[in-house]
């Protein structure tokens, strides 16, 4: 690669170009020079108006289908859909078949995940076939890659599990990532339960499911220490509970899907099955919280939460429907449109790079000259339509569908690959 970015916005706090307009020569793989005016004969020169520049995005929170489920998610759909979506990293959950639970199935995705363009983590299971009982193999998993730990798409009910998971991982300073809810409390509910699942008659998921389990678990970080991370927080007090664990100094940290924002119960269309997603979308008082808590950074992270499912998962009747929805393309877009109320780009772009590498204890990036280039290049505030024509993904479960999102990834840069959008 011989390429000659010009006139890009570079967005990184830690570079002394931040929030200038500079051009970028990047040779090798390797970023050469930055500045003002750049000339250089014979290489390929990219210049487009109104171009942004960041370190790399980092999706923490993923489900890819392959292997197991390839009918939802190729590897290959996978990583054109987060590559078009702009992260060049992604960690992703251990919900496949085989379940990622031993050394070798670390071994596994990170070998084929170090692919053209996207460099792909493995989380490893907690418990033995993410069953929540008997602990898997941990200590050989974290020898062998695993950048976290989690269940993933299934709750870790006991809190004797949870107990013994910290101690082990506090051995090696191990992460455990669990998504809080009690699953006798949310057994059977479709959406969350207010005056809009009364009026639609449909059995609710209470805000309580959520945050009781999340107060229990930091009083068991407490009790034992560690560091542990919520996933897909979704409520008003599971953000205060966690802003106050913050306060008292214990080592947690947090992310929201970045579509969490974008509906309500009350305007979500009923029985649309595509509206369906765990935890659900909940009151305008809990997206007006989870606003305030990415603004005073209680919520450290935006993921994309991205679950593909086939089309006979969600044709269904809303009640025997799955929850979840693809979002590897859209999460920045879906974040930039429903969270600028409260979140500058820059802030944005943050919790899309540097918070979710520092929450799993990987190298940042740097944007600076010798440095290997890993970057995203986007327009902030370009509308583009998200369409089944455009979607790299096998499934096609979401909400976003046909609709006009704000804000577009151009490209994305890393591993000496320049892979670009198509939709440009």
């Amino acid at each position: 690669m011989d390429l000659l970015l010009k006139g890009i916005t570079i967005i990184d706090h830690q570079s002394s170009f931040h929030n200038q307009c500079v051009d970028l020569h990047i040779k090798d793989g390797y970023i050469h020079k930055i500045g003002p005016a750049i000339i250089i004969d014979g290489v390929q020169v990219l210049e487009q108006s109104g171009l942004y520049c960041s370190l790399g995005w980092f999706d923490m929170a993923a489900h890819m289908g392959e292997p197991g489920f390839e009918h939802r998610e190729s590897q290959e759909s996978f990583r054109k859909a987060a590559a078009f979506g702009g992260f060049t990293e992604v960690a992703v959950f251990p919900n496949l078949s085989p379940i990622t639970q031993t050394r070798s199935a670390i071994v596994s995705i990170k070998n084929s995940g170090e692919g053209p363009g996207l460099t792909i983590h493995p989380i490893g299971a907690v418990t033995e076939n993410c069953e929540g009982k008997d602990l898997a193999e941990l200590l050989d998993m974290h020898r062998a890659g695993a950048v976290a730990f989690s269940d993933g798409v299934q709750t870790i009910q006991p809190a004797n599990t949870i107990l013994k998971a910290l101690e082990y991982l506090n051995l090696v300073g191990g992460l455990l990532i669990n998504r809080p809810e009690n699953h006798s409390m949310a057994l059977g509910g479709q959406m969350h339960e207010g005056p809009a699942s009364t009026r639609l008659g449909m059995k609710g998921i209470p805000s309580v499911a959520e945050e009781m389990q999340v107060v229990r678990d930091l009083q068991l970080l407490e009790h034992v220490s560690g560091r542990m991370h919520f996933s897909q927080i979704s409520t008003a007090k599971s953000v205060e509970a966690i802003r106050k664990a913050k306060r008292k100094g214990l080592n947690i940290s947090c992310d929201v899907a970045s579509f969490q924002c974008a509906y309500i119960d009350e305007s979500i269309e009923p029985f649309d099955t595509n509206y369906k997603v765990a935890p659900p979308f909940r009151s305008e008082q809990d997206r007006l919280a989870i606003l305030e808590g990415l603004a005073d950074g209680t919520i450290d992270v935006l993921v994309s939460a991205h679950l593909p499912l086939e089309a006979e998962a969600k044709e269904l009747e809303f009640d025997f429907a799955l929850p979840g929805i693809i979002n590897s393309q859209t999460a920045f877009s879906v974040a930039n449109q429903t969270m600028r109320e409260a979140l500058s780009v820059e802030k944005l772009v943050h919790k899309f790079t540097v918070a979710p590498r520092e929450v799993l204890n990987l190298p940042v990036p740097k944007m600076a000259e010798g440095c290997m280039a890993n970057l995203t290049l986007f327009h902030p505030d370009r509308n583009w339509e998200f369409n089944e024509r455009n979607n790299a993904s096998l499934s096609n479960n979401s909400p976003f569908l046909g609709q006009f999102l704000k804000g577009s990834v151009f490209g994305t840069i890393h591993q000496n690959v320049l892979t670009l959008n198509p939709t440009y």
